[in-house]
């Protein structure tokens, strides 16, 4: 399964989100119109084919049988020349009747199942189809209240369409706020919609398609991968508030890492909580690559600075180090990530190379006072989004690229090591909306 039709069926939340939430809009004040493509043509043109040689030959078999049943019902005349031979009886016995009944009780297996049911099936198959027909062009909007009515609206030919204005532009930026997109960001991208289409009428498979044109413009110019420098070892600090997926994202990317080629060390720098040492030893003996660990509760900062010394000794390509997370307003603890900084940067000033601050997509708009916060004391270089597949705030990536324009390496939807995969912004968009691969 390509990362794409993962990323789509996991970001269903956020997608089904906007996809209800754009039908709603569409559908209020919206008109049913045919689709510019009917169907119907397209029907005509698969019979067109069969129609040229079966004609001929499927309607006479169908005729023979017909036939075949009428020379049976000639042996009635058989039996007329007997009451033929009364002939003066034939009034009285209008009890006769009675008789001939016992005749057709040979016949109705045929004639009857032949001329019988045709009238009675007619009429009980033509209502039966012909209203579900009828009814799903006479009465769209009845049965199409939602998605669900509007795909099956699609099978006969109708799309709503609604005249693009100041309300539609309205219910579109409130829609795109509550995806977490941010006010700002919603404004910006339902003005860009609205350029040169004010006025026209849009359905929600277009508006999808603009939207997702829009979010890629906005993601384009930040999606790129992490840099590799010469300089060994490439020190990569992780950054993060409590539960973001820092430890897993580390694993996945020295997994990654070490699969391309690169002499990877690992540092358990969150020495205040022994599930996160354990959990990185656990990826390192997966991945081949060592973890450095230190006594529960000892100075992170001291930690980063042996590791470095050690990496450095070794000839390690990358020297990625694990943080404890820390919630942005905590002074305290903000303080000591900035130690390990200036710690770090007593070994080589350029040092870190990397900080790379793991968000969790389910904050929603906290991410951005998260990054604000990060950057000032850790001078965060990119972003990694993760649990994207638990949430339908997936907006807020599209937020945080127009706002901060800080490049964003991997998104995660997952748990296993496919799960984190470079940044495609078309991709996401396409997903984010609900577009087809």
């Amino acid at each position: 399964m390509s990362f794409f039709g993962k990323l789509k069926s996991r970001l269903l939340k956020s997608s089904s989100k906007l996809e209800d939430g754009l039908d709603a809009i569409v559908s209020d004040g919206g008109v049913d119109e045919p689709e510019e493509p009917q169907p119907t043509p397209e029907p005509e043109q698969v019979p067109p084919g069969p129609d040229e040689t079966p004609p001929t030959e499927p309607t006479t078999p169908e005729e023979e049988p017909v036939t075949i049943p009428v020379p049976e019902p000639e042996r009635v005349p058989e039996r007329e020349p007997h009451p033929g031979s009364d002939p003066m009886p034939e009034e009285e016995p209008s009890n006769v009747p009675a008789p001939e009944p016992e005749g057709p009780v040979d016949v109705p297996s045929e004639v009857p199942g032949y001329s019988d049911p045709m009238p009675e099936q007619g009429p009980m198959e033509i209502p039966s189809t012909g209203p579900m027909m009828r009814g799903s062009d006479d009465a769209p909007l009845k049965q199409r209240p939602g998605f669900i009515g509007r795909m099956l609206g699609r099978g006969t030919g109708i799309v709503t369409r609604r005249v693009l204005d100041d309300e539609m532009l309205e219910q579109l930026e409130e829609l795109l706020i509550t995806s977490d997109m941010g006010v700002e960001t919603a404004m910006r991208v339902t003005a860009n919609l609205a350029e040169g289409r004010f006025g026209k009428k849009l359905s929600v498979d277009e508006i999808k398609r603009l939207l997702a044109e829009e979010i890629t413009r906005i993601l384009e110019p930040v999606a790129k991968p992490m840099p590799l420098f010469p300089k060994k070892p490439q020190v990569v600090l992780v950054v993060g508030v409590n539960g973001s997926g820092k430890t897993t994202t580390i694993g996945k990317l020295a997994s990654q890492f070490k699969a391309a080629g690169k002499n990877v060390v690992i540092a358990a720098g969150d020495t205040f909580r022994a599930a996160a040492v354990e959990q990185l030893q656990v990826w390192g003996e997966r991945a081949g690559v060592p973890v450095m660990t230190a006594p529960e509760g000892s100075d992170p900062a001291s930690l980063a600075f042996d590791a470095m010394t050690k990496a450095e000794a070794e000839g390690a390509d990358l020297l990625m180090i694990d943080t404890a997370g820390r919630l942005q307003n905590r002074a305290d603890l903000m303080e000591e990530l900035a130690k390990i900084v200036r710690v770090i940067r007593k070994k080589d000033p350029e040092a870190p190379h990397n900080t790379l601050l793991v968000l969790d997509a389910t904050t929603g708009q906290n991410a951005l006072s998260q990054v604000e916060i990060f950057q000032k004391l850790a001078d965060v270089s990119g972003l990694v989004m993760t649990k994207l597949d638990g949430t339908a705030r997936g907006g807020v990536l599209v937020a945080l690229a127009d706002k901060f324009g800080l490049p964003i390496h991997a998104i995660g939807v997952g748990e296993q090591i496919d799960d984190l995969a470079p940044f495609d912004p078309e991709e996401f968009a396409r997903a984010l909306t609900g577009l087809s691969e």
